[in-house]
């Protein structure tokens, strides 16, 4: 992203979207990675053909033996599929050309895939499960931070002194999983074939709190200043000096993918959970928050000259 773009450009001018005849994205000439993308693709696709061929989700939960509460878990992608239920909603609703039921079997397969993650089974929540798997599907990611640096631009000696405060009895083997983790994450997005665009605002205050001191500060503010030329990132600065805004209610990240028939996530992660507002006008609001937050921050071309700033005053 270059720093002259607007947030909302940015968002829409995602890498462009190739829909083969069968009507499924690809990015880039690949299917979307992850699993839960695809399962959300497989739900929306089935409900699109229960609805155009008028069967209730009584009568299509009945046809592979379940409910209609499993029918609309499937629909919403919160649910893994089985091949046999796939065919069987399939046939019911009349879908009998072999390329479309042979490509909605292939997401499925997809969507069945363990995730990358699973080995950090043990470390990350159920709340946050969902997040990984959209964050890996997402084309833009648009952050507000007001504690911490945002966790896809963490070095890992920050991350590190980050988690030990937060775990503060979990043993070393532990801690270095979870930096490694975070890592992780950040490689999946950023070293990829069309690297997620990240748009983050950071307030201030996340910048100068010395996080593991100054020389692990001194080499995070470095870090940032790299990484802020990258295309693909744009960093901006919310200064104390802006005063009052529009998210005080704390932390924002809002997910934007290339398939048309997701809606964008808004992620709110709080201390034991998090929330993931779903209804049009939330995700709006949300959406308007942080374009207002953009317009109050520094621009993006005055961040390296912060940030160099910030360094001069670290002891």
């Amino acid at each position: 992203m270059s720093a002259s773009e607007h947030p909302d450009d940015v968002a829409d001018s995602a890498p462009g979207r190739i829909v083969p005849p069968n009507g499924y994205a690809y990015r880039n000439g690949q299917r979307t990675a992850g699993p839960t993308v695809p399962r959300l693709l497989v739900g929306a696709q089935l409900r699109r053909f229960r609805e155009a061929a008028r069967i209730t989700t009584e009568d299509a939960g009945y046809e592979i033996r379940g409910s209609h509460s499993k029918i609309s878990r499937m629909e919403l992608g919160r649910v893994g599929f089985k091949e046999r239920d796939v065919c069987d909603l399939l046939t019911l609703y009349g879908v009998t050309d072999p390329d479309r039921r042979d490509s909605l079997l292939e997401l499925v397969a997809l969507a069945n895939r363990p995730s990358w993650w699973q080995e950090y089974g043990d470390l990350v929540p159920a709340w946050f499960e969902p997040y990984l798997g959209l964050e890996q599907g997402a084309v833009v990611a648009r952050v507000y931070e007001v504690q911490d640096v945002p966790e896809l631009l963490q070095t890992p000696d920050y991350a590190r002194a980050l988690i030990t405060a937060r775990h503060p009895e979990a043993p070393a083997d532990e801690i270095e999983r979870r930096v490694e983790l975070r890592m992780r994450r950040r490689r999946r997005v950023f070293e990829r074939p069309g690297p997620l665009k990240l748009w983050a605002v950071v307030d201030e205050a996340a910048l100068r709190r010395a996080v593991g001191g100054p020389e692990v500060m001194r080499a995070q503010l470095r870090f940032l200043i790299d990484i802020s030329w990258l295309p693909n990132v744009s960093l901006q600065v919310l200064p104390f000096a802006s005063g009052g805004h529009a998210a005080e209610c704390g932390p924002v990240t809002l997910l934007r993918f290339a398939e048309p028939e997701l809606p964008d996530v808004v992620y709110l992660e709080q201390l034991a959970g998090a929330l993931y507002p779903d209804k049009p006008s939330d995700i709006t609001r949300y959406r308007d928050v942080l374009n207002r937050l953009g317009l109050q921050a520094e621009p993006p071309v005055r961040t390296p000259a912060i940030l160099d700033g910030m360094l001069d005053q670290l002891p």
